[in-house]
């Protein structure tokens, strides 16, 4: 081989930076293995006191169906051993894992800390059960106002002591963000970063949308803390479309973006259809269409 062959073999294969010039590498190469989930409320909103706990075997099903890595189920099953136990055999009947629940609570209410230290022991308990390793938690707000500086201070002492219970159990716990939470220049998110900077985030993208913050923006400020991302898609008239893939949401910027940040957490789909809405096909099919849009416009 001369020169002239070497060099051309040689850059081939690591790329021009050995000459001082960078490298330039596909967004295929760039693209990481994330798991890709969906939440449970698409079924939820349909059901009493939105326990799913009665149609588990439908929802594993259907989820298996569509092609998605697991499942993000809402709390009520996981406050059961009995439910718990049906979630581990449908695990293992489609090889379909639970990553974990959200949930919600009053945390800056004080009076109600012992009540909901026991609801979430015993689900985080339930949880390691079936290997469950997310927690994703709203907490919760006063009505017609903002929280009070003590509010916020009780708020943090008891996400301090959840955070340790979810340590004992391996169960990462998450803010997870509906509208209000984000609204007022992110009050209520910053008020829990001023006093706990690293816990970790789960943003709601949908959310922030409708709350009038820049997702992208809130991603690239707090990179360093997210390790969930809840997505939904949404038409230009605001309102949500039948899947994901039919609206308007620009998900290959979203999905270049976290890419770019060297996002390492868990991406979980979540449907929603608006009052009155008639659906025009199962949920496995819109669960199974969102899936392959995912991958089609975010590259996961």
């Amino acid at each position: 081989m001369n020169r002239n062959e070497f060099l051309k073999t040689t850059i081939g294969a690591l790329g021009i930076a050995a000459l001082g010039f960078p490298i330039v590498v596909s967004a295929a190469v760039k693209k990481k293995k994330l798991f890709v989930g969906a939440h449970v409320w698409i079924y939820a909103k349909n059901q009493s006191g939105y326990d799913v706990s009665n149609i588990l075997p439908q929802i594993f099903s259907d989820m298996k169906y569509a092609g998605l890595d697991g499942v993000e189920t809402m709390e009520h099953p996981l406050r059961n051993e009995a439910t718990t136990k049906i979630i581990a055999e449908l695990i293992e009947q489609n090889k379909l894992p639970l990553l974990g629940t959200s949930y919600g609570a009053d945390m800056w209410d004080k009076t109600k800390h012992n009540e909901i230290l026991d609801d979430v022991e015993n689900i985080m308990g339930n949880m390691a059960k079936v290997k469950a390793r997310t927690f994703g938690t709203s907490v919760g707000h006063p009505s017609g106002r903002i929280k009070t500086e003590d509010e916020l201070d009780a708020q943090v002492e008891l996400l301090k002591k959840l955070i340790v219970i979810g340590e004992k159990n391996g169960v990462v716990l998450n803010l997870h963000n509906h509208t209000y939470e984000v609204e007022n220049n992110l009050f209520d998110v910053k008020g829990t970063l001023k006093r706990i900077p690293d816990i970790k985030l789960g943003p709601d993208l949908n959310w922030l949308l409708r709350a009038k913050v820049d997702p992208i923006s809130f991603l690239n400020e707090y990179k360093n803390n997210i390790v969930f991302m809840r997505l939904r898609d949404q038409l230009n008239n605001g309102k949500w479309p039948e899947s994901h893939g039919e609206g308007d949401v620009n998900f290959k910027e979203i999905g270049n973006f976290i890419t770019e940040i060297d996002f390492a957490g868990d991406l979980v789909i979540e449907l929603a259809h608006e009052d009155g809405f008639v659906p025009t096909r199962p949920i496995k099919e819109s669960l199974k269409m969102s899936r392959e849009s995912m991958q089609k416009f975010m590259g996961y």
